[in-house]
């Protein structure tokens, strides 16, 4: 039938084995087989499967299987292998697969007011995002999803703060901005927002990201820095801006009528333990974000810091507050200064 946490300090290198012990590849991966296990789902991501996420994911799974006494398998299928992005938010909601993690800027192309966790320069720290999200901010956003039949679990992974990265010259002020070629996911906001910066943006999903600034279609992108490192963008981009522009994390989505038909001690230990590997993760991409910087430089990837007040003062001088204000609507946007403070 389908639908329609370990704390130990993660680093890349214990990643990367522990991905291949547990059988992450390019092909999907799942729980240890049972001979008939009732509940059998599918799982998508369009991260590496040795990501954090993933390997989070994997362990999620395990103990899943383990505490359904085998009632629960679960096949992950990671780095876009069941489609792009927008693909995989239909097949969840037709019932294709039945568990996908996205993030919300991505989400908001099918609920607009999931892009209000993704705003620009919101948060200033890990603290304020665990507080908002974890509070009044993330019970608002799994609301909304809600009335798409998304249903999201209490607890939002993590993607880290994003940062600028070039291929001919480094960004260290906002003008340097002015008619970049810039990738950015499929998203109004992020296209918004790098238009309100005087950039030129284009959006271009995951798969064809690395291609895109190969080949020059693009002369810049925007990430983590976990993401960066795992995505061997480093490869292709030389300078990184420490802009930390936006925040961005991914929501552990459900067919919301599906799911709600599982037995309820199923639906409990799913999503007990996802929530589990969720805060593991977000512990994982915080430690590995503090490493990052330095693997990369060694990579030969240059790195320099900027004044973010240039970057805000223009968002707010070509009215980039005042129009999401307006499209998000009241309640979304005074959600998010009650969690932040003022933003426009």
């Amino acid at each position: 039938m389908t639908l329609g946490s370990t704390q130990q300090s993660i680093t890349r290198r214990a990643l990367l084995k522990g991905a291949g012990a547990a059988g992450l590849s390019a092909a999907g991966f799942s729980t240890p087989a049972f001979a008939a296990a009732e509940f059998q789902f599918k799982f998508a991501s369009n991260l590496p499967a040795t990501h954090p996420l993933n390997v989070r994911a994997k362990e999620a799974a395990d103990r899943i299987a383990k505490e359904s006494g085998g009632k629960v398998e679960l096949q992950i299928f990671p780095a876009n292998q069941l489609g792009a992005d927008a693909d995989l938010i239909s097949q969840l909601r037709a019932g294709g697969i039945d568990f996908l993690t996205i993030s919300g800027l991505v989400a908001s192309t099918l609920v607009p007011t999931a892009a209000i966790t993704g705003m620009g320069f919101a948060f200033k720290d890990y603290p304020s995002v665990w507080q908002a999200l974890d509070g009044k901010l993330g019970a608002y956003v799994r609301g909304e999803l809600a009335k798409a039949n998304l249903l999201a679990m209490p607890k939002i992974w993590d993607n880290g703060f994003r940062h600028m990265t070039t291929s001919k010259q480094p960004i260290k002020s906002v003008d340097d901005l002015k008619g970049l070629k810039m990738r950015v996911p499929v998203s109004p906001l992020w296209t918004s927002m790098f238009k309100a910066l005087d950039a030129s943006p284009t959006g271009i999903a995951p798969p064809e990201m690395y291609s895109a600034l190969q080949t020059g279609i693009v002369d810049g992108q925007e990430n983590g820095l976990v993401a960066i490192q795992f995505t061997k963008l480093y490869e292709v981009q030389k300078f990184c801006a420490l802009t930390n522009h936006m925040w961005d994390g991914y929501w552990m989505l459900a067919n919301k009528r599906s799911f709600e038909k599982l037995p309820a001690d199923i639906q409990q230990i799913i999503a007990r333990n996802f929530d589990l590997s969720a805060v593991a993760q977000r512990a994982d991409v915080e430690r590995l974000t503090l490493t990052a910087r330095a693997d990369l430089e060694k990579a030969g990837m240059k790195f320099n810091t900027v004044d973010q007040a240039g970057f805000r003062d223009k968002l707010r001088a070509n009215g980039f507050y005042q129009e999401w204000k307006t499209k998000l609507g009241k309640e979304a946007w005074d959600t998010l200064e009650a969690s932040v403070g003022k933003m426009g």
